[in-house]
C-alpha cells in the first residue's frame, strides 16, 4: 500500500459536499466509479431553500452563476458561489464545488471538482477528481482512456498499483497548478502543491511540493 497516494495525502475531504463518497475508500480514484448515483443521493437531500432542482437530476445552488449558454446534463450538483461560464458542457456525474470556476468550451464528466478549484478555460476533466484550489491554465486535459483500451494502472518507483478502471483521468491534489495546454495522462496522480509546466505530457505520479518540467525531469521541493 503506497501511502502517498491515498486520500488524506492527496485532498482535504472537508473541502468538498461530496466528502462522504470517500468514506471507506484508501485511494480517490475508488470513488470515481461511485460518482453518479452518489449525486443522486446528495441531490435528494439538499434544501430547497438553498439549491434549485432545474431537471429531475440538476441541482443548483441559488447563489451559483449559470451562463444561460452552458449545457447542464445531470446528474449535476453546482455547489454555492460556483461559476459555469458561457458554453460550459457538462455531460454529467459531477459535482462542482463551492466558489468553483468552470470556463469558456470546457468539459467535464463524471467528475469532482473540489471548492474554490478552477479549470476556466478550454479544459477536459473527464473521470477525474480535482483537489482544492486546483487549477488547470488554457487547454489543460485529463485524458481518460488509454490508446488500447486496456485498464489503467498507476506506476510510481517500482510499483505498479492495477486501478480496475478502464477510465480514469487524473487526480489533482489541492493547491495543484497546471500549465496551459498540457496533457495529464491515463492514471495520473499530482500531489499536493506540485506545479506543472505547460505543455507537459505528464504520466505516472507528480510528487507533492515539487516541479514537474517534463518527463523524467521532476525538480525538488519548492
Amino acid at each position: 500500500m503506497n501511502h502517498s497516494l491515498q486520500i488524506a495525502q492527496l485532498l482535504d475531504v472537508s473541502k468538498t459536499i461530496a466528502a462522504d463518497i470517500f468514506n471507506g475508500l484508501t485511494y480517490p480514484w475508488e470513488a470515481l466509479p461511485k460518482i453518479s448515483a452518489f449525486v443522486l443521493q446528495l441531490g435528494a437531500s439538499l434544501s430547497p431553500d438553498e439549491y434549485t432542482q432545474t431537471e429531475e437530476d440538476i441541482w443548483i445552488s441559488k447563489t451559483a452563476k449559470v451562463a444561460p449558454t452552458a449545457y447542464l446534463h445531470g446528474p449535476l450538483i453546482i455547489c454555492d458561489g460556483a461559476e459555469i461560464r458561457h458554453c460550459a458542457f457538462i455531460r454529467g456525474s459531477a459535482i462542482v464545488g463551492c466558489g468553483s470556476v468552470v470556463g469558456n468550451s470546457t468539459e467535464l464528466k463524471n467528475c469532482i471538482i473540489f471548492d474554490n478549484a478552477q479549470v476556466p478555460h478550454y479544459n477536459y476533466i473527464g473521470d477525474s477528481i480535482l483537489g482544492y484550489k486546483a487549477h488547470l491554465g488554457a487547454g489543460a486535459i485529463t485524458s481518460n482512456l488509454k490508446s488500447d483500451r486496456s485498464l489503467v494502472t498507476i506506476r510510481i518507483q517500482d510499483e505498479k498499483l492495477d486501478t480496475g478502471l478502464k477510465k480514469f483521468g487524473a487526480i489533482v491534489g489541492d493547491n495543484v497548478e497546471v500549465g496551459c495546454n498540457s496533457v495529464l495522462n491515463p492514471g495520473t496522480v499530482i500531489g499536493r502543491d506540485a506545479t506543472v509546466y505547460p505543455l507537459s505530457m505528464v504520466r505516472g505520479v507528480v510528487p507533492a511540493h515539487s516541479i514537474y518540467k517534463k518527463q523524467g525531469e521532476v525538480a525538488g521541493k519548492i
